[in-house]
């Protein structure tokens, strides 16, 4: 359902990414996803009366790199602070985030919409902090768990301006901001883990106001099609409030997957008062430009910046580049077999295709498939050659990926080459037009599917063997000229 025409939708995003150091940003935990509830834990990210926090240094020189890549201003000065307030899965009382004082501000996300133009996103704030752990609820006990491993986990919370207005601004954001963490390569991104985890606040507003709404936030979305579903509804049930002449009351909203719907978790008629102050247990310190400058080098090419290089430097289509940029070793796949191989196209076509068929039943990225980029050249050049047909190079390339043998020795192993000598066609060909008059007449009137029957059955009498583009030209000269 969409707003009626009268309104305006303001969008903004948290986005919580956690950090894929190896251990915690305080303490020297394991960071890793799962395990035994509460194996993976020690006195400090418990919370422990005597313990002190130790900064990561991974986590820094992860949080310049996130910000510089986002466009944004990195503060030399980093200080942390204590966000007082209970929860069971917070076993301090407080979580130590930054407040005041970001690492990074001010900067702003390209995204390509639909219509293939860029938006730009501005982004308000990035800041590290710690996570909390994870509590569990079920409808048999009257009790709920919590496990604390978790907890101490390195975050990076980014957050948008309201600068989206639909539902697939919002969605087109997200996708934007994954892709380019991924090629950062900080982050697994993986919602099903949360590791990405997104809130979303959005408000309506008539027509031509630049005063905000009220907003509600919406939590427990746990992929980004039920982010743009919840806010879907949300934007609709917001229009039906205004519309009906109540207000809109500032609250969160939970997700409910099954019945599509938000439903309220608490009001927030006012801000909550966290009250901050600086952690006393973390000194602050300056970081100079040098290092910011440093990690600055360090940034890959970043998605928008490939997929305009691939159109202007490949002449790909912009459906091609967009594909291919999705997944950034498939991207360094495609230039590797480029170098070696001119026709980019035909490139594209089996990497977008039956290449990401196979990546896709795998579950796996193609940097960890026995494919290499010679052996899908080879491929390529064996099919166009008629060497062998399409449908024989499908099955080369799934016996490719389950064994890692060249493509020549599994077209001898298998015998899939086809056969393409003049005299084994010829006489196909001539006893063809002796056994099928009828469609020979079809044919000589202009009926091309006659010709279509007359090469099945010549791949039918050879096993599909037969070179089809072969056959064909054989029994058009045949046919027309003796």
């Amino acid at each position: 359902m969409e707003t009626t025409q009268q309104f305006e939708t303001v969008i903004g995003l948290e986005v919580h990414l956690q950090l894929k150091t190896k251990t915690k940003i305080f303490c020297s935990c394991a960071n890793d996803f799962g395990g035994e509830p509460n194996t993976r834990t020690c006195p400090v990210c418990l919370g422990l009366p005597g313990t002190l926090p130790v900064f990561n240094k991974q986590v820094l020189d992860y949080g310049i790199k996130i910000g510089l890549a986002l466009n944004c201003a990195i503060n030399n000065v980093i200080k942390f602070d204590r966000k007082n307030y209970y929860y069971p899965d917070l076993p301090k009382a407080y979580q130590i985030s930054q407040f005041d004082l970001p690492i990074a501000k001010d900067g702003f996300l390209l995204v390509p919409s639909l219509n293939n133009e860029l938006k730009k996103i501005r982004i308000h704030r990035a800041h590290l902090e710690e996570d909390a752990g994870k509590l569990m609820h079920d409808a048999v006990h009257p009790y709920s768990l919590v496990d604390y491993n978790r907890t101490g986990t390195p975050l990076m919370e980014i957050v948008s301006s309201p600068d989206m207005h639909s539902p697939q601004d919002a969605y087109d954001y997200l996708q934007t901001l994954k892709l380019t963490l991924q090629y950062l390569d900080v982050s697994d991104c993986d919602m099903e883990k949360g590791s990405l985890r997104c809130d979303a606040n959005v408000s309506i507003r008539p027509k031509g106001e630049t005063k905000l709404g009220t907003k509600t936030e919406l939590k427990n979305m746990n992929s980004f099609k039920a982010v743009k579903a919840a806010l879907e509804y949300e934007i609709a049930r917001q229009t039906s409030v205004m519309l009906s002449g109540d207000k809109i009351i500032q609250e969160t909203r939970l997700w409910d997957e099954n019945k599509q719907m938000t439903f309220s978790m608490r009001s927030k008629e006012e801000a909550h008062d966290y009250r901050y102050f600086p952690e006393p247990d973390l000194v602050p310190f300056t970081i100079s430009d040098e290092k910011i400058q440093s990690i600055k080098k360090m940034i890959p090419e970043l998605p928008i910046d490939k997929y305009h290089r691939f159109i202007e430097h490949y002449h790909l289509s912009d459906y091609d580049a967009r594909l291919l940029i999705q997944d950034a070793p498939l991207a360094d796949f495609f230039e590797i077999c480029a170098k070696n191989f001119h026709d980019t196209k035909k490139i594209c076509n089996w990497l977008n295709t039956q290449v990401l068929q196979e990546l896709n039943e795998r579950k796996a990225p193609i940097s960890k498939t026995l494919l290499t980029p010679d052996n899908l050249i080879m491929l390529i050049q064996k099919t166009d050659a008629g060497i062998i047909s399409n449908l024989a190079a499908k099955d080369v390339l799934k016996i490719i990926f389950e064994t890692g043998k060249q493509t020549e020795q599994i077209i001898e192993e298998q015998g899939l080459a086809q056969i393409s000598d003049d005299v084994t066609l010829e006489k196909i060909a001539d006893d063809l037009i002796r056994e099928n008059q009828k469609v020979i007449e079809q044919i000589k009137n202009g009926e091309q599917k006659a010709l279509g029957f007359l090469i099945g059955q010549a791949m039918k009498k050879m096993n599909g063997k037969a070179n089809p583009k072969k056959i064909g030209d054989i029994l058009q000269r045949r046919i027309f000229h003796g």
